[in-house]
């Protein structure tokens, strides 16, 4: 029991026993007991009502739980009608998802869909058709390496990703076919969508069996309609180099456009359908999302099936701009192109002229745009990025054609993921506060009113007004990078409580922690331990170390991180060291906790720094690089030869075991498809054979990297707040 839950009893028991004694202190009236009991009433009443005084001071109004905290409804995957205004979301309560729908210009939210169980099947991949009648989703997990789909509920049933769709009226939602990113035909019922490397055709109001559209090499994927629907653009991968092929329905061929050595990405048709641009990568590896590639902006006339350069980024920046962002190359109005770009070192949007070439930096200065919008008039972008406000989002538009980019949003809250609806262009966006999770709501474009779509979804026991509000904190690294923090500080909290604190290390690494409910769903449900653990008496530093997003190139690419150097584990030491100053902090009661990368880290600083860092819990970290590296072909981080897989077993944590002795619960599914399982199970048996720490485990049948089910969640953090009050504050 900590001692918050202990003065919690104290102050409820001597209520108790003061309404006994004193009858004017409790909630009756009139003369009641005897004259010692009113003289003593008389007599005590200031001391008894001090001492209630001074404990409600230190103590929360209410009490709240795990489970209510993680009651509320995830919203994602906005989508708008091409049709009128009309925009749907997923909508995920307690692992219960279901898709909802709202239209202008009242937008009363409706929910379409009625899945009843938390099954972790996850709804994604939603796309109106042409009409705006159908709506397609796609329900189920991509496979793993061994083309198993997430079955997290140990379903004797074969679990299965498939394309469904439902009108939007509701009524009950069709199979079209086992596959995903489904793209509907812009002039008719027509379907197309993936699997297993192949693309798929269908009719959306007569679900035949789907067949093929096409049969060529390698792994096909990305199909795009030609605007009037007469041909589909795709992206035919090949190993070391990808094509872009055209298939055209009339002639049943299939056309490539300008094949080289090169890997073609990211296909956009013009709006009049003449033209292709895409973006040209070197050939032989895959740009990976730290980035270290040039590439080209292409154009190809669709008659000629020639293809020629309008711009190439000037230095080895790119990769993940074009990789991140929801959509990454679009064609505007004017003969304008859209992209992203890094190589003024900030993720940027840039607009540049076909005919003239002429490049338009859209978003110049020192921060980072994220997801973006185009305008139904292909004129304007509405996007969300960190201007002004390193650690929260906003949302600003801006003109194709360049010129002042114009505020939308702002405040102390997030918003992000905006969308415009076809035919008013309300603004339809997401957002959250440091109280408030992530919720739905609309901007009006009309009378600029904000409101939220379906505010009745935040549980009424939902404990908003019990959370604190983050503080953001910034220091310094000891090779001198300015690290920022969200420190969270339990209410009532003073120098000299001696209080345990814990630091929270995101995973990716390209994430960011914010000062308010996280876009993401993963750390959506980590900021919400991060409140549980503040509300049970902990300090809680949440720490954006470097090779994160949201701070930069530089920033994000820093020297020797991961498998080269762990360099981003002196930022650790750096949060480590700030908490031990801190006068609210037992300087010898710090945990560590995170989640993949975050787990990672987790592990390397019980290994190299138990006495720093008193307990840890480790959820699907990466143990041994050179492992990974082993099993994955250079683990993503291009680790190969002697000299790179011996410095990245040293950055790994089983390298220094030898010095581990705090204690650390794992967490683990052994259907992770983004962190081998094997890596818990080798450092395990590494720990157990030194004998030094106290090892616990909870292993999790059939689940995958991100928990697809709200009971595992909680399971999870249940038993991670229990492991740091056993080891951290008794």
């Amino acid at each position: 029991m900590n001692p918050l839950q202990m003065n919690s009893i104290l102050y409820n028991n001597l209520k108790i026993k003061i309404q006994k004694k004193i009858p004017y202190f409790s909630n009756k009236t009139g003369m009641e007991g005897s004259m010692n009991s009113i003289f003593f009433s008389r007599k005590s009443i200031l001391f008894w009502g001090m001492v209630l005084l001074c404990l409600s001071l230190v103590l929360p109004v209410h009490s709240y739980t795990l489970p209510e905290v993680l009651s509320y409804a995830f919203p994602s995957n906005l989508c708008v009608s091409p049709q009128g205004d009309e925009v749907a979301w997923v909508f995920n309560r307690k692992g219960k998802r279901n898709i909802w729908i709202a239209q202008g210009p009242e937008y009363q939210p409706v929910q379409l869909t009625h899945y009843e169980f938390d099954d972790g099947q996850p709804l994604s991949d939603l796309a109106f058709g042409s009409e705006g009648k159908v709506l397609f989703y796609v329900r189920g997990g991509a496979p793993n390496r061994a083309g198993e789909h997430p079955n997290p509920t140990s379903d004797p049933e074969r679990a299965e990703q498939a394309v469904w769709a439902i009108h939007r009226e509701g009524k009950k939602p069709w199979r079209i076919g086992e596959g995903h990113n489904p793209v509907p035909s812009p002039s008719d019922q027509r379907v197309v969508y993936s699997l297993k490397g192949q693309i798929f055709l269908s009719n959306q109001e007569k679900p035949s069996q789907p067949e093929i559209l096409f049969e060529t090499r390698g792994r096909n994927s990305s199909p795009r309609w030609a605007p009037d629907g007469s041909k589909l653009a795709f992206v035919s991968h090949r190993g070391d180099h990808s094509f872009i092929g055209v298939y055209d329905f009339q002639k049943n061929s299939i056309s490539w456009i300008s094949p080289s050595v090169d890997r073609d990405v990211y296909p956009v048709w013009s709006p009049c359908g003449k033209y292709i641009a895409f973006i040209r990568f070197p050939g032989k590896t895959f740009p990976s999302f730290r980035g270290g590639k040039q590439f080209s902006l292409m154009v190809a006339d669709i008659q000629t099936m020639k293809a020629s350069s309008i711009w190439r980024c000037p230095n080895k920046t790119g990769g993940f701009s074009q990789y991140y962002p929801q959509e990454t190359l679009r064609w505007a109005a004017e003969g304008h192109l859209v992209f992203y770009s890094e190589h003024e070192g900030w993720m940027h949007l840039y607009s540049i002229s076909v005919k003239e070439k002429n490049l338009i930096p859209l978003t110049p200065g020192e921060y980072e745009v994220e997801n973006s919008f185009l305008s139904p008039d292909r004129t304007k972008l509405v996007f969300n990025s960190n201007r002004g406000d390193m650690d929260r989002r906003h949302l600003w538009s801006v003109s194709v054609e360049g010129g002042k980019v114009q505020p939308v949003t702002s405040g102390k809250g997030l918003e992000w993921s905006p969308v415009l609806t076809t035919q008013s262009e309300d603004l339809i966006f997401l957002c959250s506060t440091a109280r408030q999770p992530a919720a739905p709501a609309i901007l009006n474009s009309q009378t600029g009113e904000k409101r939220l779509l379906a505010p009745q979804k935040i549980p009424e026991k939902f404990p908003t007004e019990d959370l604190v509000k983050p503080q953001q904190v910034v220091f310094e690294s000891p090779d001198g990078l300015d690290i920022h923090g969200q420190l969270f500080l339990p209410h009532g909290a003073k120098p000299g409580d001696n209080r345990a604190a814990v630091i929270f290390m995101h995973g990716g690494p390209i994430r960011q922690m914010m000062l308010g409910w996280h876009m993401r769903g993963y750390y959506h449900n980590a900021y919400a331990m991060n409140q549980y653990l503040t509300h049970k008496g902990f300090v809680v530093l949440s720490v954006n170390y470097r090779s994160g997003i949201g701070y930069g190139y530089d920033f994000r690419t820093a020297e020797n991180q991961g498998p080269r150097g762990a360099s981003e584990y002196q930022d650790i030491v750096a949060a480590g060291k700030y908490l031990q100053k801190r006068p609210e902090v037992n300087p010898h009661k710090i945990g560590l906790w995170g989640g993949s990368y975050g787990g990672y880290l987790t592990a390397l600083g019980l290994a190299r720094d138990s006495e720093l860092f008193a307990a840890g819990v480790d959820l699907h970290g990466v143990h041994d690089w050179s492992l990974r590296a082993r099993r994955r072909d250079g683990g993503g981080w291009g680790i190969r030869g002697e000299d790179l897989m011996s410095s990245a077993y040293q950055s790994s944590p089983v390298a220094d075991v030898e010095f581990w002795y705090s204690p650390v619960l794992f967490v683990h599914g052994d259907d992770d498809r983004n962190v081998d399982f094997v890596q818990t199970t080798d450092l395990v048996q590494r720990l157990r054979k030194s004998g030094k720490a106290h090892v616990e485990l909870l292993v999790i049948p059939d689940e995958v990297h991100g928990f697809l089910r709200h009971g595992v969640w909680l399971r999870v953090y249940k038993k991670a707040a229990n492991f740091f009050s056993r080891f951290l504050q008794n």
